[in-house]
């Protein structure tokens, strides 16, 4: 699958050298120029890097990574001509992946996109047993073969794996699950869930050997 990148910066030379030299490379690419046209793009549209200039003409790129991380931990390589390491270390406690300060080496910054979409890559990728949940495609396998699961279906299961053997209360999965859309939900809903969710997952769904219920509590996802 084709890799998309998103190049936030103000230099237009430098922009459209980047686009062209990463097109021939075989990515996909977007450029834009400010601040508000980035987030905008990273709020509607899905990239799997961003590389965000440090300072734009509508704000920095140290505000932009602040307001990123409200909500997505998309890779973001920061590109700087201020090298000081007051700045780094500021961009790396804001979440950002990497660093590299004009003028920069376009090998090195390939090298680096390509280690962290590598890094990427592997996280998006969670196995507990026979279950194994590609979080890239968003597509799930059972001993590898697919499994058809909606798209809350497949929230809720990623959410169980991704606390596995921890006990999560009905609340909590409401909360995480359903609240956040703001949609009505009755007291039953969690358990219907689960129970749809067993029949497609579990061998047995009568005797499951994951998906267990903590009376009085909630359920866990169990790996031995």
């Amino acid at each position: 699958m084709m890799k998309k990148v998103l190049i936030i910066e103000d230099d237009e030379d430098l922009r459209e050298g980047l686009s062209f030299s990463f097109m021939g490379d075989g990515y996909e690419v977007l450029d834009v120029g400010t601040k508000k046209e980035g987030l905008k793009e990273i709020e509607k549209n899905i990239y799997d890097i961003v590389l965000l200039d440090c300072n734009l003409p509508d704000g920095t790129g140290f505000e932009l990574c602040k307001e990123v991380r409200g909500f997505s931990n998309i890779p973001i390589i920061m590109l700087t001509a201020r090298d000081t390491e007051m700045d780094e270390i500021k961009a790396l406690e804001m979440g950002v992946n990497d660093y590299l300060s004009k003028p920069f080496s376009l090998g090195v910054l390939k090298a680096r996109m390509k280690r962290i979409l590598q890094e990427k890559t592997k996280s998006e990728k969670i196995t507990s047993g026979s279950v194994t949940i590609d979080q890239n495609i968003c597509k799930v396998y059972k001993r590898g073969e697919e499994v058809m699961l909606s798209k809350l279906e497949y929230r809720l299961l990623l959410y169980l794996i991704e606390n596995k053997n921890h006990i999560l209360s009905k609340e909590q999965i409401l909360d995480k699950i359903w609240d956040s859309d703001g949609r009505f939900v009755d007291n039953n809903t969690v358990s219907v869930n689960i129970s749809r969710l067993r029949t497609k997952m579990e061998d047995d769904p009568s005797h499951p050997q994951w998906i267990k219920t903590v009376h009085g509590i909630g359920y866990i996802w169990k790996e031995d």
